[in-house]
């Protein structure tokens, strides 16, 4: 009999201590994220989507990075991750400019990783066009082409839209990610962060589930 209730008693523990983790497990609002007010419509379509904004000489956004990277290789399906030049000052906007026209060009993945070295391990402020197409053409990028699009009007507006995004969400910081329009994950370390980011997807699975 005393056999059958440390049973119980056992299993009673492993459960309290299974659902204490799954609370534990959950985001908490101000703390791990923070509310967008109000929430924002999304350019994603039926995908949840997530926003990174970012700045390539931000060491905190090369810190995640790697993390980031890791993560967009095996994202769901159901998830569209937008990367957003951010501007919070005139010689950040070269950068936005760059990203946009790598984009044009189809490079902006292939030169991700060494704009954040040359930015964050090679000590280069890539602010003005004449030394980042020096420094893309290095890596293989038509400089001609890449001056055309750097100028073009269809970059032009991307790097407008980015500003706007910015002051839509009130970003302060980078990086800081936007889940689905209504969730802002920012100041946690690279692995929190990444961790926070698949939890508040789910939740915005769910509620995306329950409206329909």
């Amino acid at each position: 009999m005393k056999f059958f209730k440390h049973v119980l008693i056992s299993v009673f523990v492993l459960f309290s201590s299974l659902a204490l983790l799954s609370a534990q497990a959950e985001p908490v609002a101000g703390k791990d994220y923070k509310l967008v007010e109000p929430a924002q419509p999304t350019s994603s379509g039926n995908k949840i989507e997530v926003l990174e904004f970012f700045f390539y000489g931000c060491g905190h956004c090369f810190h995640l990075h790697p993390e980031l990277t890791s993560w967009e290789r095996k994202m769901p399906k159901d998830v569209n991750l937008v990367f957003v030049p951010t501007i919070f000052r005139s010689d950040w906007e070269p950068m936005a400019y760059t990203y946009y026209a790598l984009e044009v060009l189809g490079q902006n993945h292939n030169l991700h990783h060494d704009l954040y070295e040359a930015w964050n391990l090679k000590n280069m402020a890539l602010t003005n066009e004449a030394d980042i197409s020096a420094f893309v053409a290095k890596l293989g990028v038509d400089s001609t082409k890449f001056s055309q699009a750097y100028r073009s009007f269809g970059v032009q507006s991307k790097v407008t839209r980015s500003k706007q995004l910015t002051q839509t969400y009130n970003i302060r910081g980078t990086p800081t990610l936007i889940v689905d329009g209504k969730y802002l994950i920012t100041g946690l370390q690279p692995a929190a962060t990444i961790k926070v980011l698949d939890e508040l997807i789910a939740k915005a699975r769910k509620e995306r589930a329950s409206k329909r």
